[in-house]
C-alpha cells in the first residue's frame, strides 16, 4: 500500500509565523542621563497563509510600521520569533537573510517618493533582476514589459520617467516592482492612502486579482477601516504597541468586543455592524507616550467602559466568541 499522502492531505506551510514579536528601541536623553526604553512593538503574533491578507489596523504610533519593517527584515526584531518560509529570521545567516529578502517585498505609502525620478521606468523594474539574478539584458526587458502588462499599463510605458504618470499609476508600478522577484509575500504599508478614492478602489482590485493569480500573501497596514474591509481576510488591532484583538474580518465586523476596535469601526463611514458599533464613539484625550504607557489596560486612559481593574491590571489577550480580544470586560459584548 502506497505511503504517500494524497493532495488533500497535504496541508500549505504558512508564508510568516510570527510568536510574540517585540521591538524596543534605545532612546538616548543627553550626556550624562539614562536611557529611556521605547517598547514599539509588545509580543505580537499572527500567522499569514499562502493566498490570505491580514490587516494590521490602529491609529498612528502603534506600531504598525514598525511591525512592518520586521517582517520586510529591514529590522530585526528585539526578541520573539519570525519564521519566513519555515526558516527563523532571528536567527539565521546573512547569507539566509539576504535569499530570504527575495521572498518579502515592501509597497510603501507614496508612489510620488518611492520612485527614483532619474530613472525611466524600464530600468526601475529591471533592477532587481539586475541585482538578484543572473538573466541577460534581454531577458530582464522581457520580464518587465511582462509585468506592465500585469498591472494594466501600456508597452510605451517602459521607456518613460516617474513624473509622466498619475498617482494611481505610479503605484501600479511600484507593485510591479515589488513583484519582479515573485516574492511569496507582499507587506503594503498605507499603499493607497495617499491616492484618491475613486483610484484606490482601481488599486485594490488590482491587488486582489493579483493575489489570485499569483498566491500572494499579503501584510496589509492600514489606518481605514473602510479599505481594509474590501480587502482582508484577517485583522489584528493595535493600540500602543499591544495586540487588542485579533481574528477573522467577518467575525470581528460583525461584533467588535474590544472598546477600541469599536470606536475604530463607529467612525468609520459606510461599515455597519451590532449595535455596539451603530452607536457613535468618539474618543477623548491624546494617545498616551510609549515612554509612558499606562499601567494597566493600555486603552484605559480613552476607554468608556473603564474600571478599576482596567487601571491596575493589563489584560492578557484570549480566545472569546470565536477571535482574540484583551480586554477584562470583553463578555458583556457578546
Amino acid at each position: 500500500m502506497s505511503t504517500t499522502p494524497s493532495t488533500t492531505e497535504k496541508t500549505t506551510e504558512p508564508v510568516v509565523v510570527a510568536r510574540d514579536l517585540k521591538q524596543v528601541y534605545t532612546i538616548n536623553r543627553g550626556f550624562m542621563k539614562p536611557s529611556d526604553h521605547l517598547q514599539a512593538v509588545s509580543g505580537v503574533s499572527f500567522t499569514v497563509q499562502v493566498g490570505k491578507t491580514l490587516a494590521v489596523v490602529g491609529e498612528s504610533g502603534c506600531g504598525k510600521s514598525t511591525l512592518a519593517r520586521m517582517v520586510s527584515l529591514i529590522e530585526t526584531p528585539t526578541s520573539g520569533e519570525l519564521l519566513l518560509g519555515g526558516v527563523d529570521v532571528t536567527k539565521a545567516t546573512e547569507q539566509e537573510r539576504h535569499a530570504l529578502r527575495r521572498k518579502v517585498q515592501l509597497v510603501f505609502q507614496n508612489p510620488f517618493g518611492s520612485l527614483n525620478p532619474r530613472k525611466k521606468i524600464g530600468a526601475i523594474l529591471e533592477s532587481p533582476l539586475e541585482i538578484n539574478t543572473q538573466l541577460t539584458a534581454q531577458e530582464r526587458s522581457e520580464q518587465a514589459r511582462a509585468m506592465l502588462a500585469l498591472v494594466g499599463l501600456r508597452p510605451e510605458h517602459y521607456d518613460r520617467y516617474p513624473h509622466m504618470f498619475s498617482g494611481g499609476q505610479r503605484q501600479r508600478i511600484a507593485i510591479a516592482r515589488a513583484l519582479m522577484l515573485k516574492p511569496g509575500l507582499i507587506v503594503a504599508d498605507e499603499p493607497v492612502s495617499a491616492l484618491d478614492v475613486s483610484i484606490q478602489a482601481q488599486v485594490l482590485n488590482l491587488l486582489a486579482d493579483l493575489q489570485q493569480d499569483m498566491k500572494l500573501a499579503y501584510l496589509f497596514i492600514s489606518h481605514d477601516l473602510g479599505v481594509v474591509r474590501h480587502i482582508a481576510h484577517d485583522v489584528l488591532v493595535m493600540y500602543l504597541g499591544h495586540a487588542v484583538e485579533q481574528g477573522e474580518k467577518k467575525t470581528i465586523f460583525a461584533q467588535p468586543l474590544h472598546p477600541y476596535t469599536q470606536a475604530l469601526l463607529a467612525s468609520t463611514p459606510g461599515i455597519v455592524g451590532t449595535g455596539a458599533t451603530k452607536k457613535r464613539m468618539v474618543l477623548t484625550g491624546e494617545l498616551p507616550s510609549p515612554l509612558n504607557p499606562p499601567r494597566g489596560c493600555v486603552f484605559s486612559t480613552r476607554c468608556p467602559h473603564v474600571t478599576a481593574q482596567c487601571t491596575s491590571e493589563r489584560p492578557v489577550l484570549r480566545e472569546l466568541a470565536g477571535r482574540k480580544v484583551a480586554c477584562h470586560l470583553a463578555e458583556q459584548f457578546v
